[in-house]
C-alpha cells in the first residue's frame, strides 16, 4: 500500500540521510516516476524532503526533521518495547535507558508485563558471560574455537567464523563458517565448551550463510512414527510435540502419530522416555528400540564392568 511505503520513506531517509530515487525504486518495486509522485506526496504533507541533483545528489530529509510517534501505531509501540525488554534479558545490551525513553515517548507505563529469561536453570552467570562472548565475536568479527560435543557423543575441536545467533527450539543456536570443513555449520551453544575469541578478525567476504538448521539434524530418511505414550511423561508431549499430533484415549494414554528423522538419534531419543513409551508403528522401529533395550540389559550384566557402546547404532557415524 502507498501509505505505508511512504513512511518507509521517511524512515529510509532519516537513517540513510541521502538516497537517489533510483535505489529506493528498486528497493520497492517500483518505477522511478512512482517515487519522484510519492516524494511530491511527502513534500506536500509538510515533510521538509529536498533534492540535488549531480554528482552525489538525492533525496534527502532536514537534519532537524523528527518523526512524531503517531506515525508508529499502537501494536508497534508494543511490539518495540517486548523486543527490547527481550534484549535486555542478556544484561549485556544497554537497553534500560533506551526503554525508560521510547516508554515516555509512547506514552507506556505498563510494559514490564512480561520477563524473558535464556540462561538455563543454576547457569546464569555461565550462560550471561558465553553469550556475551559470542555476541562480541559476531559484532567484531573475531574468530572462535571451543570443544564440541555433538548429538552422537562426538568430540572435536573447532575453529568458525561466528556470524549469527539464534534461539530456536528452547536452545541456543550459533551459526558460523568453519574453517576445516569449509562450509557453514550450526552449533548448539549449550555444548561449545572452552569457548575461546581470537584477537584477529577474520576477513569481511564469506559465502552467504544458509539458513540456520543444526546439521546433525539433518536425515536422508524420514519415518512415520505411531507412539503410545503414559500418563506419567505427558508434560513432556506438550513441551516436545504439536497439538495437532496428539490424541488422548480414555485410559489417559496419549498417542503420537509424526514424522521422524531415521537416525541414530531417534533410538537415543525414544529411550529416554523409558518405560512410558511403546511403539506401534512401524515393527521394525519397534524391534530395533528392543533391541538397543536389550543392550542397554546387558551392559549391566554379572561380570561386565564397562558398557561397551563401540557397536552401538546410537552412536554410530
Amino acid at each position: 500500500m502507498q501509505i505505508h511505503r511512504l513512511f518507509e520513506i521517511v524512515y529510509l531517509l532519516l537513517d540513510k540521510k541521502t538516497i537517489t530515487a533510483r535505489e529506493l525504486a528498486a528497493h520497492f518495486e517500483v518505477s522511478v516516476r512512482t517515487i519522484l509522485r510519492d516524494v511530491e506526496t511527502l513534500c506536500e504533507a509538510g515533510i521538509p524532503i529536498y533534492t540535488q541533483q549531480g554528482k552525489g545528489g538525492g533525496i534527502s530529509i532536514l537534519d532537524h526533521f523528527i518523526l512524531n510517534k503517531t506515525a508508529i501505531s499502537d501494536e508497534e509501540q508494543n511490539q518495540i518495547l517486548f523486543a527490547l525488554q527481550s534484549l535486555s534479558t542478556t544484561e549485556q545490551l544497554e537497553t534500560d535507558g533506551i526503554l525508560s525513553k521510547l516508554r515516555a515517548f509512547f506514552h507506556k507505563t505498563d510494559s514490564n508485563w512480561i520477563e524473558v529469561d535464556f540462561s538455563r536453570w543454576g547457569n546464569r552467570e555461565q550462560d550471561k558471560e558465553q553469550f556475551e562472548t559470542l555476541k562480541q565475536a559476531i559484532l567484531e568479527r573475531k574468530p572462535l574455537t571451543f570443544t564440541y560435543i555433538d548429538a552422537f557423543g562426538r568430540t572435536t575441536f573447532r575453529k568458525i567464523y561466528p556470524v549469527k545467533l539464534a534461539f530456536k527450539a528452547k536452545a541456543w543456536y550459533l551459526q558460523g563458517y568453519c574453517l576445516e570443513k569449509q562450509d557453514y555449520r550450526t552449533f548448539k551453544v549449550s555444548r561449545m565448551l572452552s569457548t575461546k575469541m581470537s584477537a584477529e578478525q577474520y576477513p569481511d567476504i564469506l559465502p552467504a550463510a544458509p539458513a540456520i538448521e543444526p546439521k546433525e539434524m539433518y536425515s536422508d530418511s524420514v519415518v512415520s512414527l505411531k507412539l503410545k505414550f503414559s500418563p506419567q511423561v505427558t508434560h513432556r508431549i506438550y513441551d516436545e510435540f504439536t497439538k495437532s499430533n496428539v490424541i488422548q484415549n480414555e485410559a489417559g494414554e496419549t498417542i503420537v502419530s509424526i514424522d521422524l528423522p531415521e537416525d541414530p538419534w531417534l533410538y537415543g531419543y525414544l529411550l529416554s522416555f523409558g518405560t512410558h513409551v511403546q511403539v506401534i508403528e512401524p515393527e521394525h522401529v519397534r524391534a530395533q528400540l528392543i533391541q538397543e533395550a536389550k543392550k542397554i540389559i546387558n551392559s549391566y550384566s554379572s561380570g561386565e564392568t564397562q558398557a561397551d557402546f563401540s557397536d552401538s547404532s546410537i552412536y554410530a557415524e
